[in-house]
């Protein structure tokens, strides 16, 4: 049952939707609706415009949503009992398998970005902490190696926006040939029924050249509680049980961009997670303080639910703004061929688990958040959005 919420003209409603693209870059009607407890937006297919208003050189991190540092030391007891706890998961949760795609190129060059001044818009790290969290934060290339537009690094991307006639980034990865996932925070602005505008997905993102090319965004889709701002939150709009979007891209010669690229897998409900809510995360995104997101970066941590935080994932991290949106996976990486033992539990490789949603305040704790990939979030959003466009998963 579909309920319309509104039917916007494009041009002079950016005081709605914040949307650069109510300026020109698009022409016609943007449709916001609701589908049951998903909030979607489209966006007319005869009117995209590559590139619109996007400002890939001068495109500033979009705001990492920062929570009290003193919760993170409220949160350390949830570690501790997650790491002592001899519980194991009985039930793997759900699961969608990924696939590595032919990795194709088509190379366009966007111009290198430019955030010498990041530190004027309070740009923070978040290394080893205060809640003694250990990590490890590099690059995804290696020194004689370019991995971004090697599979399964490749799933990942920039994530381009406008909020107004600014040009934001954060940071996204396909879960389905045509779907990405990103965080709603990047998406709409958290109980103001607001939709920003104009997403651009770059798959590889490698120092100004989308190896893949550009793809646009033709509908979005996040929970409505989020949208209306109704989403539990142990902090409003900050540490919420819903900070989760796709966004199904505009096919281009009638190809998705997932045929080249390839995509992850994705799991909800404890999918790679122990009974006790602990597993080992990798991170992949593109923040502003560490190489002017011009580069892909790695993060690997372990990770554990906390109840107390909107049962949300916490891991150790140095990612900053412009990670927002990125994938946490588990199992990463190549799988090697079992020649002496076998594979353990909740092997299923290169899944997303979640994406980043948030981060403490300063940097002193050097932790960030996800909220949990559920069956009434994740598994709605992709199932509603192949419904409505089959072709893209």
């Amino acid at each position: 049952m579909i309920k319309r919420k509104n039917l916007l003209p494009l041009f002079g409603t950016a005081s709605i939707l914040g949307c650069a693209v109510c300026t020109g870059a698009f022409a016609g009607q943007i449709e916001v609706s609701q589908q049951g407890l998903v909030t979607v937006l489209t966006v007319p297919n005869e009117q995209t415009q590559v590139g619109g208003r996007i400002d890939y050189v001068n495109a500033r991190p979009m705001a990492l949503p920062t929570a009290p540092s003193d919760m993170a030391t409220q949160a350390q007891d949830v570690l501790i009992s997650a790491l002592t706890s001899q519980s194991y998961r009985s039930e793997a949760g759900g699961y969608s398998p990924g696939g590595k795609g032919d990795g194709k190129t088509n190379p366009v060059n966007l111009g290198v970005p430019e955030l010498s001044d990041a530190n004027s818009w309070d740009v923070a790290p978040q290394e080893f902490g205060i809640t003694s969290h250990p990590f490890s934060t590099a690059r995804a290339d290696l020194y004689a190696q370019t991995n971004n537009t090697i599979y399964p690094y490749r799933a990942s991307g920039k994530l381009f926006f406008n909020i107004g006639t600014d040009t934001f980034i954060c940071s996204a990865s396909l879960i389905k040939p045509g779907i990405v996932v990103t965080a709603a925070h990047c998406v709409a602005n958290f109980g103001k029924s607001q939709y920003y505008s104009n997403w651009q997905f770059v798959p590889g993102y490698r120092n100004g050249v989308a190896p893949f090319g550009i793809w646009p965004v033709g509908q979005a889709r996040v929970l409505t509680a989020y949208y209306d701002g109704t989403d539990p939150c142990t902090t409003s709009g900050v540490i919420c049980q819903d900070d989760v979007a796709v966004l199904a891209l505009k096919t281009q010669n009638g190809v998705n961009v997932g045929t080249n690229t390839g995509w992850y897998a994705y799991g909800w409900n404890g999918a790679g997670f122990t009974g006790s809510g602990f597993t080992q995360i990798t991170q992949i995104g593109y923040p502003a303080c560490l190489d002017n997101a011009g580069f892909m970066e790695r993060n690997d941590s372990f990770g554990f639910t906390s109840a107390s935080q909107s049962n949300n994932t916490i891991i150790g991290s140095l990612m900053c703004e412009g990670s927002s949106g990125g994938p946490w996976l588990v199992n990463f990486g190549r799988r090697p061929a079992l020649t002496g033992t076998s594979a353990g539990t909740a092997a299923d490789p290169n899944t997303v688990v979640g994406v980043t949603s948030w981060g403490y305040l300063g940097t002193s704790a050097k932790e960030q958040g996800a909220s949990p990939f559920l069956s009434g979030n994740i598994d709605t959003l992709v199932k509603q959005q192949c419904a409505a466009t089959p072709n893209k998963c």
